[in-house]
């Protein structure tokens, strides 16, 4: 009995090497090979072999306030921690699955007393019959001949793996949308400043106006500007202090807890906040960017499918074997001559089920190719978003460049525009007008930076940067 279990067992596994799963051949990439060229684009090519990926969060940003920020999430983010845990469920699925490979050996017990009455018992007289067992073995043990039970292992694999980078990019996004808010915080912040500054500013002129209009030297008009601008002022004020509050909201649900109570100090704006993120070439996303590496193992996992579909229409062996003991009472359970086995082979071959495998096999074709194409696009949304990144950062740089320039342009007109006034040269309207403008082209400048700011973070994660072991609950591949 020995023997036979173990030749049909070998048997079984030189046999279960078949595999009816496509061989898998990647897609083309159906996006240039190159990033896009033109004015707006500058010098998008990077030297060296060093990619966004391969530069780590903490390089990438200069700013400790950030950085801590960014830890603080990693360990306490919810989204992030429900990610790590669907990759270990899709993990202990992929180990249920693959244990169907091979046999399970369950040691059995039994026992059975029974009474029965005279008119069913076959002497005549009613009688007591008992009967005890004790068996090793296997149930209805599938060889997997045509390899069915191997692709759907292989295909619960890559559903794992493909688990695995969704947990990765959920990293990468949250990331990303830490430092976002965070510089979102720090702008408004820096707006609320310099609302508080301007409006200081704006009260002294209508003080001044005030007196003057006292003593007849200014007019209702010019009194009733002065006012104005200090209302405007209080308006913005008012609405600056309402946006920094909201971003500290934001900033502490990404984080999953409260700020820090010793969080450093940070960066300046117009400090050098970021690290600069080299561009490399289209190829580097396909392995760079977990979101398409999830793309291409789903596409596996539907190939695998394939395979499975295409051995249903095969047949089915399956085997139930075991050994033991078996006696009328206990105490003889074990006495010699009580042995017992059972050897039950079954094979189920399909021959009418209505078109039913058939209809499975086009099924797992069709979403292999729905597959393809979700990853055909998802590389294309890749390449899109690196090529718009690529383009904000250079005019965003010439932008902030000609903002600057404008800057300094604004403060002069506003130093001639307050000594013209003051001097008697020129209405209060003239002063007011270059006191507006100023107070708009310094806010302008605060939002051209943080613009160019968070186009630095996007082009960052979408060159699939920010993924790091280092805080983060996901396991590794």
């Amino acid at each position: 009995m020995r023997q036979s279990l173990l030749s049909l067992t070998i048997t079984a596994t030189l046999l279960s090497g078949c595999s009816l799963i496509p061989d898998y051949e990647r897609p083309d990439a159906p996006v240039a090979a190159d990033w896009p060229q033109g004015e707006a684009y500058g010098s998008a090519a990077s030297e060296g072999s060093r990619t966004a990926a391969d530069l780590q969060w903490r390089e990438f940003f200069r700013d400790p306030a950030l950085q801590q920020l960014v830890q603080v999430a990693l360990e306490n983010n919810r989204d992030l921690r429900v990610a790590a845990l669907n990759v270990e469920a899709y993990r202990a699925l992929y180990r249920i699955q693959r244990a169907d490979l091979l046999p399970s050996v369950s040691a059995d017990g039994a026992g059975t007393r029974q009474r029965l009455p005279a008119d069913l018992s076959q002497t005549g007289e009613r009688a007591t019959a008992s009967q005890y067992s004790a068996t090793l073995g296997v149930n209805a043990w599938e060889l997997d001949f045509f390899g069915r039970i191997r692709s759907l292992s292989e295909q619960a694999l890559q559903q794992y793996l493909a688990t695995e980078q969704a947990a990765r990019s959920t990293q990468i996004s949250l990331v990303a949308s830490v430092a976002n808010a965070y510089l979102q915080w720090q702008a408004d912040l820096a707006l609320l400043q310099l609302t508080q500054d301007t409006l200081k500013t704006f009260e002294e002129s209508y003080q001044l106006t005030q007196r003057s209009f006292d003593v007849g030297v200014a007019d209702a008009l010019a009194l009733s500007q002065a006012r104005s601008a200090v209302d405007s002022a209080r308006v913005s004020l008012a609405q600056y202090q309402r946006l920094v509050a909201l971003d500290r909201n934001a900033l502490t649900q990404l984080l999953g807890t409260g700020l820090p109570a010793e969080l450093p100090q940070g960066l300046a704006l117009n400090a050098e906040l970021l690290e600069q993120v080299p561009a490399g070439l289209p190829a580097d996303l396909l392995q760079r960017r977990p979101d398409l590496l999830q793309a291409e193992y789903q596409l596996k996992a539907a190939n695998a499918n394939i395979g499975a579909a295409r051995a249903a229409f095969f047949p089915s062996v399956s085997l139930t074997a075991n050994a033991g003991t078996a006696s009328s009472q206990l105490s003889g359970l074990f006495d010699s001559g009580s042995g017992t086995w059972l050897f039950q082979p079954q094979i189920s071959l399909p021959i009418f089920n209505a078109g039913r495998l058939r209809a499975n096999l086009d099924y797992a074709e069709l979403q292999s190719d729905i597959r393809v194409a979700q990853y055909e696009q998802a590389i294309q949304v890749a390449f899109q978003e690196v090529a718009d990144r690529l383009a904000a950062r250079t005019t965003y740089r010439q932008q902030l460049d000609a903002q600057r320039a404008l800057l300094e342009t604004t403060e002069t007109y506003y130093d001639l525009a307050e000594r013209r006034y003051r001097t008697g040269v020129d209405s209060y309207l003239t002063l007011l007008d270059a006191q507006r403008q100023l107070f708009s082209v310094r806010q302008q400048l605060i939002a051209d930076r943080l613009a160019q700011l968070s186009s630095e973070v996007e082009l960052y994660k979408a060159l699939g940067g920010g993924w790091s072991n280092t805080g983060s609950n996901a396991p590794q591949g």
